[in-house]
């Protein structure tokens, strides 16, 4: 297979500048063939990417930044596939069996998903087949690397040519139905776009200079009666704040009963160094009894501890994207001892792993990333006879492109025989706010569910985010963020000021 892109020469860019693209594992040779520009760019466009380069991306190259010798192409023959990433006409006499065309929120061209980022967000990218005009994948990019305009443009492009390489995969395509962003309104200047961002950013570094960020803390309560997955909302029993010691944070809740005690297992990271490991506390009939544990950590960050009970042991597979792989713990001693078992899948970023059980066979889902792009659009799907594995990829891997309800944000539960699925809504940014999620179908081959309750934090939960949801019996806890000057950590090396570790009212935020 040779595939051709179809690039304009006054505006090349990085990210054209290729030899291959990665297709399962396959480098497939791709050759560029240069057009005339079709439409001029925003006035001084350049020279604001340059700007967001030295002072957004601390000088780093970025994908969105102008090619500065454009080398000559060896085509090696007549392309198989043209993928157009222009806002020009097909070329009528073209002969390739396969015309690709990316659409930013419905039309061609790199000028459109500019105009949707001036607009105020990413695009919905559409692959179109250009002959006939069918959508043959769509996808919504979450935008945690965006930054700036360049780095939206950036991001937009990675997640295109991971749609491109998908459909070009074989692999049958799950096309969802994705309404393009409603706050799309009127273009903004560019100059003032990346002014007030460079504002943004040095605002966020002078931020970072008196407070720790993210600040993440779990929130508990116990509930006799309904809970979140009953009501879809937060309403009920008052939430409670986990105690933390300032400069470290909590996150990523996970409740489990075993050997008759209670304990939370979560993210434990230390803002000073930066990484994170496995801690746990546990539960009493009122609530946290006795200290922090910390009962797992490696050389590199750990976060999201799914928990899972099988054939009688308690097992752990905590989130080590950072690795590249998909490692299994086993517990050798409940709660601080946990030796690692198996690799599940290796060589693969993939993150917040959760596994449930359906229809007869293991289902493990998670945040997958290529190497480029956001990393909580992309939805990967493994099944499994066998909780140990062999795991092989569902058919249509990435089974789902969407910031709004890919990435992981709990446990499975089953209602009325119903499966659900809770999940993160990174519309507004990362973690932002939760989505309870209903799966339609499942197997190794279909992929379905819809969205049926939005959670958001308030009054009943405050602070900025709110990412995580998992019930045990009547606990159930959840996590977000809120802000934490450095001073509290300093205070509380002072002999009278250290503060509990146990848990605070959430009416303290």
């Amino acid at each position: 297979m040779i595939i051709e892109f179809r690039c304009e020469r006054e505006y090349a860019r990085r990210w054209m500048d290729r030899e291959t693209l990665t297709i399962d594992d396959r480098d497939v040779p791709v050759q560029i063939a240069w057009a005339t520009t079709a439409q001029p760019r925003p006035a001084g466009l350049d020279a604001l990417f340059e700007l967001e380069r030295v002072v957004l991306h601390k000088g780093q190259s970025s994908g969105a930044d102008k090619l500065k010798r454009i080398q000559p192409q060896d085509h090696t023959g007549t392309a198989d596939v043209i993928v157009d990433f222009t806002g020009g006409a097909r070329d009528p006499n073209n002969s390739a069996p396969l015309y690709l065309r990316p659409l930013f929120n419905g039309v061609a061209g790199e000028n459109a998903a500019l105009a949707a980022i001036l607009a105020g967000d990413l695009p919905v990218i559409d692959i179109v087949n250009d002959v006939d005009g069918s959508v043959l994948d769509r996808g919504h990019p979450s935008g945690e690397i965006a930054a700036g305009l360049s780095g939206g443009l950036e991001t937009v492009m990675a997640r295109t040519l991971t749609m491109v390489a998908a459909i070009l995969s074989g692999r049958p395509r799950i096309v969802p139905q994705l309404a393009r962003p409603a706050g799309n309104g009127p273009r903004r200047n560019a100059v003032g776009y990346v002014v007030r961002g460079l504002a943004v950013s040095i605002a966020k570094e002078i931020y970072r200079l008196c407070c720790y960020a993210p600040h993440w803390h779990v929130g508990w309560r116990f509930n006799e009666g309904a809970g979140v997955w009953q009501t879809g909302d937060l309403s009920g029993p008052s939430w409670n704040v986990l105690g933390d010691p300032g400069n470290h944070f909590y996150a990523d809740p996970f409740p489990i009963t075993w050997q008759g005690r209670t304990f939370v297992f979560f993210e434990d990271l230390d803002h000073r160094v930066g990484k994170g490991i496995i801690s746990a506390i546990e539960f009493g009939d009122n609530g946290p009894v006795g200290e922090v544990v910390p009962v797992l950590e490696e050389p590199w960050h750990l976060s999201y501890p799914f928990l899972i009970e099988d054939d009688g042991e308690l097992w752990m597979i905590p989130e080590s994207s950072i690795h590249k792989d998909v490692a299994l713990y086993k517990c050798v001693r409940f709660p601080d001892k946990w030796e690692r078992h198996a690799t599940l899948l290796s060589g693969i970023e993939l993150a917040d792993v959760t596994i449930t059980r359906h229809n007869g066979l293991h289902y493990l889902f998670g945040a997958w990333r290529d190497g480029t792009g956001g990393y909580s659009d992309s939805l990967a799907i493994y099944y499994a006879e066998h909780f140990n594995g062999p795991w092989l990829p569902h058919a249509s891997n990435p089974v789902l492109i969407d910031r709004a309800s890919t990435r992981p944000a709990g446990n499975f539960v089953t209602i009325n025989d119903k499966l659900w699925r809770p999940v993160q809504n990174c519309a507004d940014g990362y973690g932002a706010a939760l989505a309870l999620a209903e799966v339609l179908e499942l197997s190794p081959t279909t992929f379905r569910q819809i969205v049926r309750h939005s959670l958001n934090p308030g009054p009943l939960w405050p602070g900025r985010k709110l990412h995580t949801l998992n019930r045990c019996g009547r606990l159930e806890v959840i996590d977000g963020s809120h802000v934490e000057p450095k001073t509290r950590a300093l205070a509380s090396k002072l002999p009278l000021a250290a503060p509990s570790r146990r848990t605070s009212p959430s009416s303290a935020l």
